[in-house]
């Protein structure tokens, strides 16, 4: 278990810039390799497109808004159960299967 984010899980912001502290999304993608995550609306970028021609479609010109990554250690994940944001650990049981575990309320996470 490399990150202790997965994909669809709630997390808060909790460092960065301003105008994203403090906020909640759902986790669109993870980049391992990079340390970082995607969070849907926060982050929004903006990138003026061209008009282009690809395999006989056409991509409309315009600006486009996009979530960019934000560093994993600027994000926490939110417990389903007691609803803060908290550390996790990990727990395992007598088959030897690995739990997600909140270290707030002591609930599992999975």
């Amino acid at each position: 278990m490399a990150t202790k984010i997965r994909k669809g899980d709630t997390v808060e912001v909790i460092s960065g810039r301003a105008v994203d502290k403090g906020k909640r999304g759902e986790v669109i993608k993870i980049l391992p390799k990079a340390n970082r995550v995607v969070v849907q609306g926060v982050n929004i970028r903006k990138k003026h497109q061209r008009q282009m021609q690809t395999q006989g479609r056409t991509v409309n010109p315009g600006i486009i808004e996009f979530e960019a990554s934000v560093h994993l250690s600027n994000v926490m994940l939110v417990c389903p159960k007691c609803g803060k944001p908290a550390r996790v650990g990990i727990h395992r049981d007598e088959d030897g299967a690995a739990h997600r575990m909140c270290k707030q309320c002591g609930k599992e996470m999975d």
